[in-house]
């Protein structure tokens, strides 16, 4: 029997595997964030961010319950071309990856020819982290936060409310597993922030604020009304056209901070993506705060994020509204999925 106390009563454990990434003094910081939720009342049935109020509080498909039939309809609409365009980056060995995380494919030995017509046949095996490497999708199992709930006791806690004590076994999660998110088809809105700076791209650890999100789509002949419920939400930094420089990729790539992911949360989209690995700005101007705008987006309003895309084909075309679809594979209890989104014009 799994142990629902696992999580309980013990001090900071996760203090060490942040200093491993991000250093001691920005995961010192992270505790010190912590202690200060236990100011307030906090217990499994209520809480900061649940249960949620829209979709109730066994949820488990978050912003994809915006994916209704109507919406997915009005989406198909968008496609009068049927040009597509690949949003997504291959898998393969070299590809840049995130810390510690691998990527490895191999083909076995072909079997002997069988048959009157000597059939032969190749397959192969591949060992990777399931939804966390190359175009990846995080679901909402993915990202949470240690929290000090009202009896004293330490909860690792998740998007809709639901504990680590109560989602996790060594076969994967028995809550919000990957398998829960709904088909995403509907309308995408790309805004170009490094076309509307005139960069190739942003620089290291630029913050895109809401005014660079206004004035993109302001360039782009929008405004905040064409980003509606539902919508997938896409942003281009440029950091795609350092894909093929893994350590140049991997370093302190620009992206939203807090105050544009509200904005965002405000617009009620299904996801965002971007053309970086984390979305966000990285490190966050706030030393204190490690991978803030992931807890906001995901944890607290579940709304999906897709990482490691690229645009370009799109710019190039001046296509900034389209049919947009992904699917994330149904990997029951998996924290993410690999992705190959498309856009449809």
């Amino acid at each position: 029997m799994h142990d629902q106390n696992h999580h309980r009563h013990r001090t900071f454990p996760f203090v060490g595997h942040l200093a491993a990434r991000v250093g001691v003094p920005l995961a010192l910081a992270a505790c010190s964030a912590l202690l200060a939720l236990s100011a307030s009342a906090q217990t499994r049935e209520s809480g900061p961010w649940w249960p949620n109020a829209e979709w109730g509080p066994e949820d488990q498909a978050g912003a994809s319950n915006r994916i209704t039939d109507a919406r997915v309809m009005e989406a198909l609409q968008m496609a009068t071309t049927g040009r597509i365009y690949e949003l997504g980056q291959i898998y393969e060995q070299g590809m840049p990856l995130f810390g510690t995380r691998s990527y490895s494919m191999v083909l076995p030995a072909r079997d002997p020819a069988a048959g009157d017509n000597r059939i032969v046949a190749n397959e192969e095996f591949v060992s990777t982290q399931i939804g966390q490497v190359g175009t990846q999708f995080d679901g909402l199992g993915h990202i949470g936060q240690e929290v000090v709930m009202e009896d004293g006791s330490i909860e690792h806690v998740f998007y809709n409310g639901f504990t680590a004590a109560e989602m996790d076994t060594p076969g994967g999660l028995q809550r919000l597993g990957i398998e829960h998110v709904r088909p995403i088809v509907t309308k995408g809105v790309l805004v170009d922030i490094a076309g509307y700076q005139g960069v190739e791209r942003l620089s290291n650890g630029y913050e895109v604020t809401v005014e660079d999100l206004l004035g993109a789509l302001a360039a782009q002949g929008m405004s905040a009304a064409d980003v509606a419920p539902g919508d997938a939400l896409l942003l281009r930094y440029g950091w795609s056209s350092l894909w093929d420089q893994p350590e140049a990729y991997n370093t302190n790539p620009p992206g939203i901070g807090l105050a544009a992911a509200q904005w965002i949360i405000e617009r009620q989209v299904t996801m965002i993506g971007a053309d970086s690995w984390g979305s966000e700005v990285f490190p966050n101007p706030d030393e204190s705060l490690v991978f803030p705008v992931h807890q906001e987006l995901l944890t607290k309003n579940g709304i999906f994020n897709l990482e490691n895309m690229q645009f370009d084909e799109l710019v190039d075309d001046v296509v900034y509204e389209f049919l947009f679809i992904v699917t994330p594979i149904r990997f029951r209890g998996a924290t993410g999925s690999p992705a190959r989104p498309i856009a449809i014009r």
